[in-house]
Parts: C-alpha cells; sequence; structure tokens
C-alpha cells in the first residue's frame, strides 16, 4: 500500500502514523532506535507491507501489470489501491480528505525532528502538491507515477499505468474493495497486538 493507505491505517495515534509513514526507510532492527510509538507504527508498516504482498486479491491486480512493467506492477498496484482509497474516501472516514490530509500535514510539522533526512527533504513537495488529496484523481495518480518514472531515470514506463487504470478500471476497483476490507481487519488486530505489549 502507498501512502494514503498507511497513514488510514495507523488508527488516531499521531506517533504511530509517522512511524508507519517513514517505516520504508527504516532497516532491520534500527527501529528500536525510536520512540516506542512510533516503533509500533514501523512494526504495523512493515505487517501491511507483508499482507498486502501475499494476499490473492493483490496479485490479482499485478499480474495485469506483470508483462509491461515487471517488477514494478507492486509499486503500480499500491499507488492504484491509494486512488480508490482517496476516491472513495467517504466510505471509509467522516473527516473530508482534504481535512484529514491538512492534519497529517501539520502532525508532520510537529514533529519535523522526527522524521528521517529524506521525508524531510520530501516534505516540501508533498504539501505543494498536497499527495494525499491528489490521490483521488486519475490525474493526480498519473502525476505520481509520473514522479516514480522520473525517479527510475524512465526505465519503468510507470507514468504509461494510468493508461491501464482507465482500461481496467472497473476490475482494480473491485479489487481494491475485497482486499482492503482485509486489510483495515488485520491492521487493527496487529495494532491491538502491538499495544498490548
Amino acid at each position: 500500500m502507498n501512502y494514503l493507505a498507511h497513514i488510514y491505517l495507523s488508527g488516531d495515534n499521531e506517533l504511530v502514523t509517522i512511524g508507519n509513514f517513514i517505516a520504508d526507510g527504516i532497516k532491520g532492527k534500527r527501529y528500536k532506535e525510536h520512540p516506542q510509538e512510533i516503533q509500533k507504527g514501523i512494526l504495523l508498516h512493515r505487517h501491511i507491507d507483508t499482507f498486502t504482498d501475499s494476499h490473492k486479491t493483490v496479485r490479482q491486480s499485478t499480474k495485469r501489470l506483470h508483462n509491461k512493467y515487471g517488477h514494478y506492477s507492486g509499486i503500480i498496484v499500491d499507488i492504484l489501491y491509494d486512488h480508490f482509497l482517496a476516491k472513495n474516501w467517504k466510505k471509509y472516514s467522516d473527516t473530508p480528505l482534504e481535512d484529514y490530509a491538512d492534519t497529517f500535514y501539520n502532525s508532520l510539522k510537529k514533529h519535523y525532528d522526527l522524521l528521517p533526512l529524506r521525508i524531510q527533504n520530501m516534505m516540501p513537495y508533498m504539501l505543494a502538491g498536497n499527495w494525499l488529496l491528489s490521490y483521488a484523481s486519475i490525474e493526480g495518480i498519473g502525476e505520481v507515477l509520473d514522479g516514480m518514472n522520473r525517479r527510475t531515470k524512465n526505465r519503468s514506463s510507470m507514468n504509461e499505468a494510468v493508461e491501464e487504470l482507465k482500461e481496467f478500471y472497473t476490475e482494480f476497483e473491485n479489487e481494491f474493495t475485497i482486499f482492503f476490507e482485509e486489510l483495515m481487519a488485520t491492521s487493527k488486530e496487529k495494532l491491538n497486538e502491538l499495544n498490548n505489549i
């Protein structure tokens, strides 16, 4: 899953949410160098990734892209699934997505000193482009995929995946909906487990 899903699945604890958000850049046991609540977020992130990568419904989505995008298919599906979460946000939250995103951005600013350098450097771009809100539109997803393609020095052609999104829109959306119900349940279970350690 991509940024919006990881943030959403963290619950209401700001530091758990930040831990989940920054987790990709924290390898091995280095998570233990962080405050306890951030550690929980990092471990939750790892659980979400493991569950997602091995899920048969997610594999259906990635299989549709594999011939063209190879090992980038999983990254693309993560981004497409964030689109469907943002697009159907009212189904999952009573807080408007714009307000939810602003609250998260303010939390990043408040806890700036806890963020790894890579995230601090990324923040101005995230805020200026209002990434979390932009996921709700196909155009916004196109911009995200463009950015990801540039990061691979145009080797991945991820920018072209917006065409598959349009072509198989209903299939991707149905797969996301089925999968996300299960992901919410396992994430809640994992968070309860982490809170009880």
